[in-house]
């Protein structure tokens, strides 16, 4: 039976990921854009790659129930990525966190059903999940509340900034990817989560445009790596994660950042909170 390595958000990171860990295995790609998912499916197959791709909503759960049950009938699968998302310059702060929190919720949930034994997930969250201290039962509620009755949370839906939004959905990335570590786990599968620093895709580039730009340059500045992050440099800690020599890891967040919350802790950069 083949190996189906499943990626959601098939732009820098994902495509990325996908180059790397879906090497003899069939890649599963996923996205709302059609544009970006054509372009990532051709690169793969021209490398020989074995890609199918599947149009997808991460805020639908019928769609994602679609996907995860097409994934089942190509073979067992042993990895799922989320790499979707929307930065705080593409969109509102109700859409950013119906993306980046509501749907990153639900891809947990539909494939917990048919994730292999073995099997790993993994959610690319941000540094900027670490940003923004969040109250213990703001955290707990993030973690553990049926996601269905996460958008009505009101703590979120007092949320106007999209930068706030952001931060909250990275952060709940990370707490939602520890929870479902003990269910996932129940079936021999593992979950972890990844917060990257700045990270050079077209992404990145629309914020370095935006007026956000001076904030992205001041942290690459107080950093110690003092540059991007290829997408590529990315997907080597997101393979070792999906990965049999990772086996042991289950639950946890690495931060992927060049030492920008380190910059940050040590006051050589302000905090948004």
């Amino acid at each position: 039976m083949s190996e189906v390595v499943v990626v959601i958000g098939a732009g820098g990171i994902g495509a990325a990921i996908a180059r790397r860990h879906g090497i003899g295995k069939t890649v599963l790609l996923a996205d709302c854009n059609p544009a970006t998912l054509d372009a990532a499916v051709e690169a793969l197959r021209e490398a020989s790659y074995v890609v199918e791709a599947r149009s997808t909503d991460v805020t639908s759960r019928a769609s994602l129930r679609s996907l995860a049950d097409h994934a089942t009938g190509l073979g067992a699968v042993v990895a799922v990525v989320n790499a979707a998302g929307l930065s705080p310059n593409m969109a509102p702060p109700g859409r950013i966190l119906a993306v980046d929190l509501y749907g990153a919720a639900l891809i947990f949930e539909e494939f917990e059903r048919v994730v292999a034994a073995g099997g790993a997930g993994l959610v690319v969250s941000s540094m900027a999940g670490h940003m923004l201290p969040l109250p213990a039962e703001q955290e707990k509620a993030l973690a553990y509340a049926p996601t269905d009755d996460l958008p009505s949370l009101p703590f979120l839906r007092a949320i106007t900034s999209s930068g706030d939004a952001y931060m909250v959905a990275k952060r709940a990335n990370i707490l939602r990817a520890q929870a479902a570590a003990m269910t996932w786990g129940d079936r021999g599968a593992r979950v972890n989560s990844i917060s990257p620093g700045i990270v050079s895709t077209p992404l990145a580039q629309h914020e370095f445009k935006s007026e956000s730009g001076p904030i992205y340059r001041a942290f690459l500045d107080a950093s110690s790596a003092k540059r991007m992050a290829p997408p590529d440099e990315i997907a080597l800690a997101a393979s070792y994660l999906l990965g049999p020599e990772s086996a042991f890891i289950n639950g946890s967040d690495l931060l992927i950042d060049g030492g920008v919350i380190a910059a940050m802790r040590a006051g050589r950069l302000p905090s948004p909170a």
